[in-house]
């Protein structure tokens, strides 16, 4: 099943499209041939969902959390438990079907992409699987923050390569992977790990992650009764656990859509990571979207206490959305997150990642707006090991 929202690549509206160096239209039409193909395959099919149920530990449960919802008031809450999968986030629903692609499309080595290293980890770990060679570009900033996730790769025979321009996060990670990319097309495989860059990678991945959305509609189906929640959330970053939530639903207009973006120290206090709210149509790793930006055009640096959200772009699908008023964005700061990560910790014994805990946060100011026993699922994107020690420094408790 496509959404019809999600049927308008290589362009999602007036975003999107293929913005990269000659080199590398080659490699990304290939990519989009072999993708067009395999999606189609029933032997493809066949192993990814077999691969998705007998490695990844698919479907994730659909958990409802009452004390949560009861201490806010109203609504049922139910968290689309992502933090369950192997390697502990949603990132695995997409290096499974990417590396799987690249498998099929004869490349023998693998590069990526990582912020808070979810996404590196998966990687890695479908390349051990798969017995790939496999590098991970990473900011110099996040291996600090991250380096759990960062010794998880090593451990997993990847190699990770510290980058040590701009301000050493996301973006620039991503930078650095598409300049090898132009430097090896011919036998390098790149898995984009968000909704981003160029076509065909924002389809590509949002299809991937839909799995994620369509378990919940037959979760809901089965346990509920019905074929919908009244209202779904997601945090939004560059957008592929968001995209893969909403991904059923984004025609249904009997269904409210709520994605959370991280405000930083607030959306106005130049350290943000609020794209959706800051951003202006530009061109960012290859599509275009919007961006943040200072007036001369030049991309201003995010900020965010989630390594996962600190991105100054987002995927055009999301642009597209925005700008049709299809979904509602919103913005957290690394406040509001940070209370809303301990509330569901002690009042569910749940530890999500910082990047989700931003959707979670947001639900307190949509009360007011909400009908008792309402239905709200939200995507708990991943665990939040990787930020325990990050939330105990913010917190004033690193030295207890």
């Amino acid at each position: 099943m496509v959404a019809e929202n999600f049927a308008q690549g290589p362009y999602f509206g007036d975003f999107g499209g293929r913005f990269v160096a000659e080199s590398l239209m080659g490699p990304l039409e290939e990519v989009e041939a072999a993708w067009k193909r395999l999606w189609r395959d029933k032997s493809f099919q066949r192993r990814l969902r077999d691969l998705f149920l007998n490695y990844a530990g698919r479907p994730s449960l659909l958990t409802e959390a009452p004390r949560f919802a009861a201490d806010l008031g109203g609504v049922r809450v139910f968290l689309k438990r992502e933090d369950l999968n192997h390697t502990g986030s949603h990132k695995i629903n997409n290096a499974l079907g990417q590396v799987l692609l690249a498998r099929h499309m004869g490349r023998r080595r693998v590069i990526a992409e990582t912020g808070a290293g979810q996404h590196g980890v998966a990687v890695a770990t479908v390349c051990a699987l798969m017995g790939m060679e496999c590098m991970i570009y990473m900011g110099r900033t996040d291996t600090e923050r991250q380096r759990a996730n960062v010794e998880k790769i090593r451990m997993l025979g990847g190699e990770v390569t510290p980058v040590e321009s701009g301000n050493m996060t996301l973006k620039d990670a991503t930078n650095e992977a598409i300049r090898e990319w132009c430097r090896h097309p011919s036998d390098t495989y790149y898995v984009i790990g968000s909704t981003v860059g160029p076509h065909p990678y924002p389809d590509l991945v949002a299809r991937l992650q839909s799995v994620i959305g369509h378990e919940i509609r037959w979760q809901l189906q089965e346990h509920e009764g019905r074929d919908k929640p009244d209202c779904l959330m997601a945090c939004v970053g560059g957008g592929s656990n968001a995209a893969g939530t909403i991904y059923p639903f984004v025609d249904d207009e009997r269904v409210r859509i709520v994605l959370a973006e991280a405000a930083g120290c607030g959306v106005e206090s130049g350290q943000s990571a609020a794209t959706l709210h800051l951003g202006l149509p530009g061109i960012i790793h290859g599509a275009r979207t919007l961006v943040m930006q200072d007036d001369d055009g030049q991309i201003e640096e995010p900020y965010s206490i989630s390594a996962g959200l600190d991105y100054p772009g987002v995927g055009p699908e999301h642009s597209y959305f925005k700008d049709q008023g299809i979904v509602e964005y919103v913005s957290v700061t690394d406040e509001e997150a940070l209370a809303a990560f301990q509330r569901l910790c002690r009042l569910e014994g749940i530890v999500p990642a910082m990047e989700s805990s931003h959707a979670l946060a947001y639900l307190e100011k949509l009360m007011p707006g909400t009908k008792e026993n309402e239905v709200v699922v939200v995507c708990l994107s991943g665990r939040g090991d990787k930020d325990v020690q990050m939330v105990a420094k913010a917190l004033g408790r690193e030295s207890e």
